[in-house]
């Protein structure tokens, strides 16, 4: 087919473009010769050693590069594995590096420490998890849930409000025109779900608006539901959180634990409910902050908060609150205090993002610290009414570890989630770099702000792409022509590290070739995030979309690498991908 040409008429003009073979890039010629030592076939032990050399797998052995073979040879020319070929030819070998599921671009089994507490990882983190749509007027649905979990999502939030006749709890965005889902629902769908994709424990965070006997009606659901996969700690509180390897397969309940009241004696004689223990945090009001944070979550009442009389008041706290694993708190006296106040347990802590950039401008290195022993929740500020969602690098740089996100939007920030996330197996945990655990001799704390040297080039060679052809129609792109492709290049990480590059357009090309080399000096490579996205160059109107994805840096496997790309929402196109080559020096 190379070299033949197709004619489109398009007005009076006659447009004259050419249809191109795929071909191998010559680094990709270049190798196959070396390492098949100019012979016409690659046998096992010569793939094994350009997989060592080369692709940097040095755990690669002539038994795993044996079964390569097998798999290219059955795939490629549907012979049955362990033929009597044993080699493979150039084309065969390109067909290897250009495969996504035999030569992808990043480790895919779960490589770090999962022994650590709980507050040393990223955790993958929803936000309104229940919601089919926008904030405001979208169903209410266990979907939503089940799709997050089949992801890789660690943690759901829900919403608990009593229902109409108050005898029962829905889940629902409050005041708003949202329609509500049964508790009941989301609880077994969370069930069934939870460990679909990783092993690792389900945190469920609540926003409780119930009245004790319906927070008793919970604890009985919960128990009831989740029985022995449930965790909660024999003392009131954890003194430190366990580590996500010894709460595999666990669900964890977090919220503000109800008020703790006074013996009944006592609130007969006073007629109100006080709580006993205090310090350096409050029980947090629905993800409700101080003066630090205002959006519109921060309007909703404390709705624990009841005045009753007599007996009533113990009814459905001691239960309920023997639940709660992880207790959420607010600031008793503003937040930098609560920052730089110790505290006798572990506590989680909620921010909207406002009070997190806030915070990171003016006393950033605190916000470091106290993520070093306790949680912090980031949560999108209450304009975001689209369920758009907001830069997480500010987050994950000072340490946070639930950065909620709204899962059931898309854009770019939700494609930054999810590249983090397919880091360290797509398991939902991602620990934290060993900069934002520890102290300097003198309290110091990682600064984002301060720079550092540079510690790694990141090298990307973007040879081609394939896969449109497949996975879209002929002209959604051009009506008259094939499209005109260009691929941009976006590290995310701390500033110094920002940085964005773009090739050339290829025009008139369903297959383009680029052969274009960039480097990418990063001074903090552990949170760098390598970003692609495909455009289709149109004069008249708004480029095109042709694909995106986002890498973790510390994951990419070095070498020539097939890299699938994704839709919009982050669905993974069947064919579309590119061949590139990564180098660190």
């Amino acid at each position: 087919m190379a070299g033949s040409y197709n004619y489109k008429m398009l007005g009076f003009f006659r447009r004259k473009f050419k249809i191109n073979e795929v071909q191998p890039p010559f680094d990709v010629r270049e190798a196959f010769s070396m390492y098949a030592e100019k012979a016409d076939s690659m046998d096992a032990r010569q793939l094994r050693r350009f997989m060592v050399e080369f692709q940097g797998e040095p755990d690669c052995s002539e038994l795993n590069a044996e079964g390569i073979i097998q798999q290219v040879l059955q795939k490629r020319h549907h012979l049955i594995k362990f033929t009597k070929q044993h080699g493979i030819t150039l084309d065969d070998f390109f067909f290897f590096l250009f495969s996504t599921d035999l030569n992808g671009p990043i480790k895919t089994q779960v490589h770090h420490d999962m022994t650590a507490p709980l507050q040393q990882y990223f955790i993958y983190t929803g936000h309104n998890s229940y919601l089919t749509g926008n904030q405001i007027s979208s169903d209410c649905s266990d979907m939503p849930i089940i799709k997050a979990l089949q992801i890789g999502v660690r943690v759901i939030e829900l919403d608990l409000w009593p229902n109409s006749a108050r005898d029962d709890v829905n889940v629902l965005h409050g005041r708003t025109l949202t329609t509500p889902v049964a508790l009941i629902k989301c609880l077994k769908s969370i069930k069934e779900h939870a460990f679909a994709v990783s092993p690792y424990p389900v945190v469920i965070t609540l926003e409780d608006h119930l009245t004790p006997d319906l927070q008793a009606k919970v604890a009985k659901m919960v128990i009831e539901t989740f029985g022995e996969m449930l965790y909660y700690p024999d003392s009131e509180c954890l003194e430190e959180f366990p580590s996500p390897e010894a709460l595999k397969y666990r669900i964890i309940l977090s919220t503000k634990p109800p008020k703790e009241y006074l013996e009944a004696k006592q609130s007969k004689d006073k007629g109100n409910i006080s709580s006993s223990r205090r310090d350096s945090f409050e029980e947090e009001p629905p993800e409700n902050e101080t003066s630090d944070v205002c959006d519109s979550e921060s309007d909703e009442e404390d709705s624990d908060v009841y005045v009753l009389d007599g007996d009533s008041c113990h009814l459905g706290a001691p239960e309920y609150k023997r639940l709660i694993a992880i207790h959420a708190g607010k600031p008793k006296n503003g937040l930098r205090e609560a920052l730089h106040i110790g505290i006798e347990k572990v506590r989680r802590l909620s921010l909207s993002e406002q009070a997190l950039e806030k915070a990171a401008r003016n006393y950033g290195t605190d916000v470091v610290r106290f993520t070093q022993r306790n949680i912090l929740r980031i949560y999108p500020k209450g304009t975001r009414i689209r369920s758009s969602n907001y830069k997480p690098m500010v987050a994950w740089m000072h340490g946070a570890q639930m950065v909620a996100f709204n899962m059931q939007g898309y854009g770019k920030s939700l494609w930054l989630m999810n590249g983090m996330f397919r880091s360290n197996g797509g398991c939902g945990y991602v620990k934290k770099p060993d900069f934002l655990l520890v102290k300097g001799p003198n309290n110091e704390a990682f600064d984002p702000k301060v720079p550092l040297p540079v510690k790694k080039i990141l090298k990307v060679r973007v040879y081609m792409g394939d896969g449109w052809g497949h996975d879209f129609s002929k002209t959604h792109f051009d009506t008259y022509s094939p499209p005109d492709f260009y691929t941009k290049l976006y590290i995310v990480g701390v500033p110094a590290d920002c940085a964005k590059n773009k090739t050339k357009i290829i025009e008139d090309d369903w297959a383009p070739v680029w052969d274009q080399e960039f480097s990418f000096p990063l001074t903090v490579p552990e949170l760098a995030l390598l970003q692609i996205i495909v455009g289709e160059h149109d004069t008249s109107e708004k480029d095109d979309f042709g694909g995106q994805t986002c890498l973790p840096v510390l994951d990419i496997k070095p070498g020539i690498r097939a890299i699938p790309l994704f839709n919009r929402k982050g669905e993974k196109f069947p064919s579309v991908k590119l061949l590139v080559r990564f180098q660190f020096v």
